[in-house]
């Protein structure tokens, strides 16, 4: 579409005053940002002589464009400034519609700014020089990743190249957005990063894509680099899969192992093999030493406002002494822009390397920099000079708000920005523009050369951080959640760490209200990080103590993420009595007891202590492998952290710790004698340590090819062997004598990676799982493949998804073999291979992992959700749910007698349980539905088990008084009856029994045709009770409990019958349905009084209370609403919003509700446990357990105890503190 014909006309009327005043150059970046120009059209007008002529050259671009082009143009001018000249233009703006929005002249910032400024992009540098010819090349690149569904283009080149501009400009195009990265740009600066920081950069990617989805998900934040990989590639192949990911400034292999999820990705990098180590096509754009001389003396053009031609002979020799770096050609040209009489005497300081310093090992020349770094400091004013050596302790790739040295240089903020500006100017710092506020950083070179300018004052500038924020915040700390407050609370502890402020570190960080501030604000990933990455500092003050924080995160930080916040002064009062944890947390419960607080306190914590026996801690990252000695007195574990170490299975003291492999290591295992362990590592090594001695034997360095996934020792030493398995293409099983510098034996047949090995219990078997989808079994004496089991034939061919065979494992008598892949387990039989078993485990998670018990029946079972399981082989059944990890579940391992089974995850543990503890208490767990006599002090407990027997329990001695067999069926519910010696039961098997429970004593009532859900009682004496019970039939029935009479039969509602109560004044009962209705009924006529319509899902539970004058509902949405009895109107709704990923008002469906005494308080369990304010419906205090989805909830007459039993069976018992 043309130029509007008023638009061209005052265009041409205005062209004189236009050319006279304005900078083409300046104009041209922001039009190029909105898609109206290319890089080309830019060169063509830069190429003119004078600034005049490229004005005039503009100017007949922009009369030669379209509508678009022309409110770009005006933009520009009002954005640089040029308002007198704007308004010029601005009565004849064309009126243009961008896909039916308001027409504006804001509606021509163009959908490709929006969407790179969202995605991160840098904007352009201040002075900006076009190298169209590596633009383009990089452009041609990405146009190719358009026919891949994933794909690398690598940008590489010495440090100071320019890469990050050309990588941010090549994507400022609107054809190549618009044809092949609809779903947007998405930048990520890498830089140097430990695994901790680089969770931390991920999690931060996945929450900004899932806040720009239509509908964002709420799941928990990723705790792992695995699980962060996993969501990662689900939202880059799921939800933008026609993206780019651009990854700036990567340093190691590693990191990008990370990032090869299929997706199309754009690198800078210095290291040009580093796509080497991932899979997908790959295309690369070599950026040469620097910029050529031409381009160089464009930015000392622009900086200095001087022609080309007019440039002194002094500025060639500068660009050769600056070796093309675009950053110390800036930087010269920053100092000349203020002492434009400088020429000479910044050469010379080039020529004479003053203030070079040897770096050793460097492919960088780094002296140009240096010198150009140490002239533009000298000529800061004194005090700047001090200002700017305090950005000394800036960690790389950080950039922070001009507020931080407000508080830093106890200056006032537009004295701050000033400042930073004149640093901006003299190109010594960087802005990002797209933020608001502005944030600033330096670049890496820069932070070097400050660094080691300043090493040996780099303790005190920490200091001085810390001191200048002491004194600041001296009040309170910062709380506000903008960008000052998030660098303080996420950097505090590493400026204490680095200016070697221990005594205030320890304070800080052995401190709940520390932990609640900055998990608040952060989240708990970056606390748990401070406490691995500062152990050693704080272990010297109190080893015990900062075990016990980080113990308490690294079970509760998922917790943590909730939102709204948890209190954690309420998490932390579950913690175990001797803990730290616990006593700050109760003397702060009881303070804020005192003001009305509600806070509650396990009274059985014995009972609900984490069923594993040990949890050990031993490395940095994530652990992938854990292995007990033989005679199981001993754990070896190995990991992300590149070391293996060995520690004592009874107490978890180290025993020995060795830096095993430059990279990853994946698996660690211990010959049969204990004498030796073995390891293999993503470095493609196998090593043999003497584990006595800690000292390395045997390293098998030439073989494997790929990275060794797997490695597994013969079970006897009779004739000791070495397995192990790698991602080689063809020779990726090897058999190995550790007497021999080669591989003894290669088993051929695999042509996909095989991810384990393992040896048939005689030895005389080698397994092998694969990608492949199989199994195959070798012949050890001969390396002759004997069968191969395809195990991905047994699943269905309509999936599309590939069949990885994670592991297998042998049954203890060799005859069968079991696999896991995907989410399932597969039971064979070694001799005719067919399936005898499927293990199926109603997970969406995949299995990782799975180990046989070399004594008995029993299977664990590691997956990707955290969870551990124990199943029986013999009867197909779960014994178990082994809960406590926070993340992937990497390895599981028995021991060799069978009573001890460990697992190791990526959240960091190692933990230890004893099996016939986790198998036996599994097996008779007690069941939610259950109810509490409260007698004085005595508190007895009725609930069914897993065989539908009714016991009987007194607390917190937790001994069994009664058992009462008879239901044929699951017992649905149990109550007690006034006078505490009855017991009444309602079952599956359509029955409702009546119990004198002391003597086993039982009376059936027959006459529901389905299961009968619950029931109520009806009356106060025993002798004159009436029973009031409901179905899923939809109706309710009234009965004598005393003759078992049926009274009345109401069909009640359309859906089957969710809940019922009875008011204590007797006068009304209550039902709710699945129709989404409660309806309240009259106890005299038996018919309906009120209807009460508005949720908007299943009506799951309901209460009166205790005056009759208020009635609550709860539904499956989480959503509770209390009624007036009166006349059935809607008195407050407590939580209005509907359940999600990660529910944060009720964890799933409300089950169960109750009212104090008083009726201001009422209590709701679901996921958890709330306790709300009714006048206000406002929520008080939520209790967390270890399982989930809680049934019914049990209060003493005074509000004070609570009793209810979560899923996997634990029994809580909470007291109010007071």
């Amino acid at each position: 579409m043309a130029l509007e014909e008023r638009a061209r006309s005052n265009l041409l009327r205005q062209r004189h005053k236009l050319e006279q005043d304005i900078k083409p150059q300046y104009l041209m970046d922001h039009m190029i940002s909105d898609g109206v120009m290319t890089v080309q059209e830019e060169e063509k007008v830069r190429v003119q002589g004078t600034r005049k002529d490229q004005a005039a050259a503009l100017i007949e671009l922009v009369l030669r464009k379209n509508n678009n082009c022309f409110i770009s143009f005006y933009n520009a001018l009002v954005k640089e400034t040029y308002d007198d000249l704007a308004k010029l233009l601005y009565v004849d703006l064309p009126d243009v519609s961008f896909d039916g929005q308001k027409s504006s002249s804001e509606s021509s910032i163009s959908h490709v700014q929006i969407m790179l400024s969202e995605g991160g992009v840098p904007q352009r540098p201040v002075v900006f020089v076009s190298r169209p010819e590596l633009v383009n090349q990089v452009r041609k690149k990405l146009y190719l990743l358009q026919k891949d569904t994933g794909g690398w283009v690598t940008v590489f080149g010495m440090a100071g190249s320019g890469k990050s501009v050309l990588a941010a400009e090549a994507v400022r195009d609107h054809s190549l957005i618009e044809e092949c990265f609809p779903n947007g740009v998405h930048w990520l600066s890498i830089g140097q990063l430990d695994k901790a920081d680089l969770l931390v950069k991920i999690q931060s990617l996945c929450f900004r894509l899932e806040q720009s989805l239509d509908s964002p998900s709420h799941q928990r934040v990723a705790s792992s680099l695995d699980e962060a990989k996993e969501r990662l590639r689900f939202l880059m192949l799921r939800r933008y899969p026609r993206s780019l990911l651009i990854l700036d400034d990567v340093w190691e292999s590693s990191v990008l192992k990370v990032f090869d999820i299929h997706c199309r990705i754009l690198l800078t990098t210095r290291n040009r093999s580093l796509a080497d180590s991932v899979s997908g096509p790959k295309y690369e754009v070599e950026v040469e030493s620097g910029l050529d001389d031409k381009k160089a003396l464009e930015i000392l053009a622009l900086y200095t406002k001087l022609n080309q031609n007019g440039l002194p002979e002094e500025a060639r020799s500068i660009v050769r002494e600056c070796k093309g770096s675009p950053l110390v050609v800036s930087l010269i040209g920053a100092l000349l822009k203020d002492k434009p009489n400088r020429w000479g005497y910044y050469l010379r300081q080039l020529q004479q390397k003053q203030f070079k310093r040897i770096r050793k090992s460097s492919s960088y020349d780094y002296d140009a920099l240096d010198q150009a770094m140490a002239a533009s400091i000298e000529v800061l004013p004194d005090e700047h000079r001090e200002l700017y050596k305090d950005l000394t302790v800036l960690e790389k790739d950080v950039k922070i708000p001009a507020k931080v040295l407000c508080v830093l240089w106890d200056l006032e903020p537009e004295e701050v920005e000033d400042i930073l500006q004149e640093f901006v100017n003299k190109s010594l710092l960087f802005v990002d523009g797209n933020s608001k506020p502005h944030l600033y950083y330096l670049h890496d070179l820069q932070l070097d050369f400050l660094v080691e300018q300043n090493r040996e004052q780099i303790e005190s500038l920490h200091s001085k951080v810390v001191r200048q924020y002491q004194h600041h915040y001296r009040e309170a700390p910062p709380t506000s959640g903008d960008e000052e407050c998030f660098y303080w609370i996420r950097f505090l502890t590493y400026h204490m760490a680095k200016g070697n402020l221990s005594q205030e570190l320890y304070s800080l960080m052995f401190s709940l209200d520390w932990v609640s501030l900055k998990a608040r604000i952060m989240g708990p990933a970056h606390l748990i990080n401070d406490y691995v990455e500062h152990g050693p500092i704080l272990d010297k003050e109190n080893s015990e103590v900062r075990s016990q924080f980080q113990e308490f995160l690294s079970l509760s930080g998922h917790h943590l993420e909730q939102r709204p916040f948890p209190d954690v002064v309420q998490l932390a009062l579950s913690q175990p009595r001797s803990s730290e944890v616990y006593r700050q947390a109760r003397q702060q419960a009881l303070n804020r007891a005192n003001g009305g607080k509600l806070y509650f306190e396990l009274i059985n914590k014995s009972g609900v202590e984490n069923l594993s026996r040990l949890v050990i801690h031993p490395h940095l990252g994530s652990i992938y492998s854990a292995c007990f000695s033989h005679d199981g007195s001993k754990i070896a574990a190995c990991g992300a952290s590149k070391t293996l170490k060995v520690f004592k299975s009874t107490s978890g003291e180290k025993l020995i710790e060795l830096q095993a492999h430059d990279e990853e290591v994946l698996c660690c295992a211990f010959s049969p004698d204990d004498h030796l362990l073995a390891t293999c590592s993503s470095d493609k090594k196998v090593k043999v340590w003497n584990i006595l001695q800690g000292k390395l034997l045997r390293v098998f360095a030439e073989e494997h090819d790929e990275q060794v996934n797997h490695c597994e020792f013969t079970n006897t030493t009779q004739r000791l062997l070495l397995a192990t398995c790698s991602n080689d293409s063809g020779l990726n099983v090897k058999l190995w004598n550790l007497n021999k510098p080669t591989s003894q034996n290669t088993m051929f047949g695999h042509f996909e990676p095989v991810n384990h090995c393992c040896f048939s219990p005689d030895d005389r078997y080698l397994a092998t799982s694969s990608n492949d989808g199989t199994v195959k079994l070798f012949q050890v004496s001969t390396a002759n493949e004997w069968k191969t089991i395809d195990v991905k034939s047994f699943f269905s061919e309509s999936d599309e998804e590939e069949v990885l065979v994670k592991c297998s494992t042998w049954t203890a008598d060799g005859t069968r073999i079991i696999c896991a892949a995907r989410n399932a387990v597969l039971v064979f039989d070694v001799q005719t291979s067919d399936m005898l078993l499927e293990i199926k485990t109603h997970r969406l998670s995949t299995v990782q992992y799975c180990h046989a018990c070399p004594t008995s029946n029993l299977l664990a079972l590691a997956f990707s959700n955290y969870a551990v399981e124990l199943w029986d082989l013999e009867e197909n059944k779960k014994r178990a749910d082994c809960s406590g990890h926070l993340s992937w579940v990497q390895r599981v391992q028995f021991s060799c007698d069978g009573s001890q089974l460990l697992s190791c995850s990526d959240d960091q543990t190692v933990r230890l349980w004893e099996t016939e503890k986790v198998h036996t208490s599994s097996a008779i767990c007690l069941k939610r539905d259950s109810d509490v006599l409260f007698n004085g002090e005595e508190i007895i407990v009725s609930a069914s088990d897993n065989c539908n027997r009714l016991q009987v329990l007194e607390l917190p001695s937790g001994k069994l008084l009664a058992t009462l067999p008879g239901h044929t069926k699951t017992v649905l519910h149990c109550q007690f009856c006034q006078d505490g010696e009855t017991l009444v039961t309602s079952s599956e098997d359509t029955t409702i029994r009546v119990w004198k429970w002391r003597s086993g004593e039982c009376k059936v009532l027959q006459g529901h045709k389905e299961q009968v859900r619950c029931f109520s009682l009806l009356g106060e004496s025993t002798n004159e009770l009436k029973l009031l019970s409901w179905s899923f039939d939809g109706t309710v029935k009234v009965w004598d409990v005393e003759s078992g009479e049926k009274l009345q039969d109401i069909a009640a509602h359309q859906g089957a019958i969710l809940s019922c109560h009875v008011s204590p004044d007797r006068c009304l009962f209550a039902t709710t349905s699945a129709d989404k209705t409660a309806k309240l009924w009259s106890c005299e006529s038996w018919q309906c009084a009120f209807t009460l319509r508005g949720h908007q899902e299943c009506v799951r539970s309901c209460r009166f209370s205790w005056d009759s004058k208020r009635f609550a509902t709860g539904d499956d949405n989480g959503e509770i609403r209390i009624w007036s009895v009166k006349d059935g109107s809607l008195l407050k709704v407590c939580s209005q919003e509907s359940k999600d990923g990660m529910d944060s008002l009720h964890g799933g469906w409300v089950t169960d509700l109750h009212f104090s005494p008083n009726n201001s308080l009422l209590v709701s369990t679901g996921g958890y446990i709330k306790w709300w304010n009714v006048a206000r419906g406002e929520a008080l205090q939520t209790f967390y357990p270890t399982g989930s989805a809680l049934k019914k909830i049990h209060v003493s007459p005074d509000f004070s105890t609570f009793v209810t039993i979560d899923n996997i069976g634990i029994l809580y018992v909470l007291k109010r503190v007071a």
